[in-house]
């Protein structure tokens, strides 16, 4: 405001430097440190677009949150932490807007049995004490391509998972298999909690349950974000291209 105020004077031939600076109460200094401010602010967001441009191009989609997890200790060499990068990547237009197309994956209208919720209002205290799984769809019009996850409520750690090309029950059962296999505790009651699709309820689905003694649970409403940690996860991978979803077992939050 000081700067652009004096130079405008200048330039209209109102004031000089000295009285422009008189009329706001500062000093010359107080404005030529101003300018010098404003200069070192100007590099340093070309030098934090150069970073964000350098990641970009490869991920064009990555959001600011993860962008800071991955700069965060160059930015920190140059002594912009959280709030300043969204403040710069605001100013230049550089945020990313969620665009969100749901497709549905579940289908709760079938024959099979559906069970009742067995969490609600439990907060897990330890690993393996409750699982969630959902199905999200991450493909494109040329390649269709649902991606089941079995998630750790305590951990968030993904424990299971499978990509297929249809919404058929046998890559949900991959899934559950891969996360029944390297189970750490594998004495301890676990529950299995989920919608109420087809896949979690038809009778393959529900035999590996049974023989591996996990009990099962569901949501009862119809709300699709009422399985609220999966949902949240698999909304991280409704936002990434294709070509970032996980390819190994274990993967955790960042």
């Amino acid at each position: 405001m000081l700067i652009r105020t004096v130079d405008r004077s200048r330039q209209e031939g109102t004031e000089t430097i000295v009285s422009a600076c008189d009329l706001f109460g500062v000093s010359r200094q107080v404005y030529y440190r101003s300018i010098q401010s404003v200069k070192r602010n100007q590099a340093r967001a070309l030098q934090v677009f150069a970073m964000v441009h350098e990641i970009r191009r490869h991920m064009p989609r990555l959001g600011t949150r993860k962008l800071y997890y991955l700069l965060r200790e160059r930015l920190g060499e140059i002594g912009v932490g959280r709030d300043k990068l969204f403040s710069i990547m605001k100013a230049n237009h550089l945020l990313i807007k969620p665009v969100r197309s749901y497709r549905k994956t579940t289908d709760s209208h079938h024959r099979f049995h559906k069970h009742k919720n067995l969490i609600e209002g439990i907060v897990p205290s330890k690993p393996e004490q409750a699982w969630v799984a959902d199905i999200t769809y991450i493909g494109n019009r040329e390649n269709q391509q649902y991606l089941t996850l079995i998630t750790d409520a305590y951990s968030k750690k993904i424990v299971g998972h499978d990509v297929s090309a249809s919404l058929s029950a046998d890559g949900a059962i991959r899934a559950l298999k891969q996360g029944l296999k390297n189970r750490s505790f594998k004495t301890n009651t676990l529950i299995h909690h989920s919608d109420r699709g087809l896949q979690y309820c038809c009778d393959d689905y529900q035999k590996v349950l049974a023989k591996r003694k996990v009990k099962c649970s569901m949501t009862e409403s119809y709300d699709p974000y009422a399985n609220a940690v999966a949902e949240r996860i698999n909304g991280i991978f409704d936002l990434l291209p294709l070509s970032d979803t996980p390819k190994s077992r274990g993967i955790r939050l960042i």
